[in-house]
């Protein structure tokens, strides 16, 4: 996760200037929202459902301008941590039998949960990169206190995103002095580095993170960044929160006369 976050800027796209920008972050935020729980709650096999979602969004990707190689690496890293949820819903047992090795069998049934679920996953973490790609942390954060988000969750998640530069830091200085020594030459010899890595690397971040604390509350930090001008919201976030909840809708209604 460290490289993930380290290789890929939260917010690349955040300066562009396109209909999807020009709403409030919060209007965002529940436009998100909506949008994942409808993808969510679509029971398995719903494949119009997905397929009507699925068209909305890459409309909604190419409206926003987002960076597809940046979303694509991102998406790589998320499916390689939730890979193995993915395959462990494919040995379901109920429906015809396809294949059976001992006690593992692939089912009809397995295969409508894996395609499912995974549709889920891609479209849900495909919404929420887009938010975050076009959505600067600090007006982010902003958002989820005007949507009464308890103020210490959101105090935590801004310390989180102080602390990532550090950490990721850290690391960086302590693999160029690992290198500078020759000690990363074989695989054998890196995995015992990184660990060792690992455990100076909490130490001396706690250290570094007490001193940025310190230094951010002389400067007079109160909880949050500062907040940046952001578009206050009109009679566009009514049209997108409008559109939102007719498109969930319309995705659902395909199967409702069945």
């Amino acid at each position: 996760m460290l490289l993930h976050i380290g290789a890929l800027a939260l917010d690349v796209n955040s300066k562009q200037v396109t209909p999807w920008h020009k709403l409030a972050p919060r209007t965002r935020v529940l436009c998100t929202l909506l949008f994942v729980f409808a993808i969510v709650l679509t029971p398995n096999g719903h494949w119009w459902t997905w397929a009507i979602y699925g068209l909305a969004l890459v409309g909604l990707l190419l409206l926003s301008r987002v960076t597809l190689s940046v979303l694509l690496k991102r998406l790589a890293v998320e499916f390689t941590f939730i890979g193995v949820v993915l395959l462990g819903t494919l040995f379901r047992s109920g429906g015809d039998v396809l294949w059976s090795w001992g006690p593992l069998q692939i089912t009809t049934v397995g295969l409508t949960v894996l395609g499912s679920v995974t549709l889920k996953a891609l479209l849900s973490l495909l919404m929420l990169n887009l938010l975050t790609l076009t959505t600067s942390v600090t007006a982010l954060l902003h958002a989820l206190l005007e949507l009464r988000t308890p103020p210490l969750l959101v105090a935590i998640l801004a310390s989180m995103y102080s602390y990532i530069s550090v950490l990721i830091g850290e690391f960086n200085a302590m693999r160029r002095a690992a290198e500078s020594r020759n000690l990363m030459g074989s695989n054998r010899s890196i995995r015992l580095v990184v660990g060792n890595m690992i455990g100076a690397l909490f130490i001396r971040t706690y250290e570094r993170g007490n001193q940025v604390y310190q230094a951010m509350l002389s400067r007079g930090y109160q909880g949050l960044p500062p907040r940046e001008k952001v578009p206050s919201g009109g009679q566009s976030d009514v049209v997108a929160l409008s559109l939102t909840v007719i498109l969930a809708l319309l995705g659902q209604a395909i199967y409702w006369r069945r």
